[in-house]
């Protein structure tokens, strides 16, 4: 019997977040699970940058690329469900989690430090305390640069 039947994986194209959709998928594939990958287009950072609304449209359209082309690059065995969301990264990602009723939470984890989680809050620490169900937080290795996610 499989573990998990519902892995969510949240992607900001980092290239933390590309490790994490590989493992994801590499989990996905041994359990015989779905895979639903996620991506958040956060609306509050636009409107703290000063972005118009006009400019939304361009945002969402290039998280929808970077979303089609991490899905695209997955297994053909694996089941994938994509979902691209607006708002709170951290909220949104915990709300799919309850909707798709996911077994396992996977994403990059940047680690940036104490004082930047202090001042500006971690996405990944904010899933990883709120959430009900078990994350898993992946870095890629050091040096690595952001690339389409490739299962051998």
């Amino acid at each position: 019997m499989s573990c998990y039947r519902t892995i969510l994986v949240a992607l900001d194209s980092s290239p933390d977040a590309q490790e994490a959709l590989r493992h994801a998928a590499t989990l996905a594939r041994d359990q015989h699970a779905r895979l639903v990958v996620l991506t958040v287009v956060p609306q509050p950072a636009l409107q703290l940058a000063g972005v118009t609304g006009a400019a939304a449209p361009d945002l969402d359209a290039w998280f929808a690329r970077a979303l089609h082309d991490a899905a695209g690059g997955l297994p053909e065995d694996v089941s994938v469900e994509t979902r691209l969301s607006r708002g709170r990264p951290a909220k949104r990602i915990l709300e799919v989690a309850e909707e798709t009723r996911c077994d396992l939470i996977v994403m990059g984890f940047h680690g940036h430090g104490r004082l930047h989680d202090a001042l500006i809050g971690s996405v990944s620490g904010t899933v990883l305390r709120e959430s009900r169900r078990p994350v898993l937080l992946m870095r890629a290795a050091p040096g690595a640069l952001p690339a389409q996610a490739v299962i051998d």
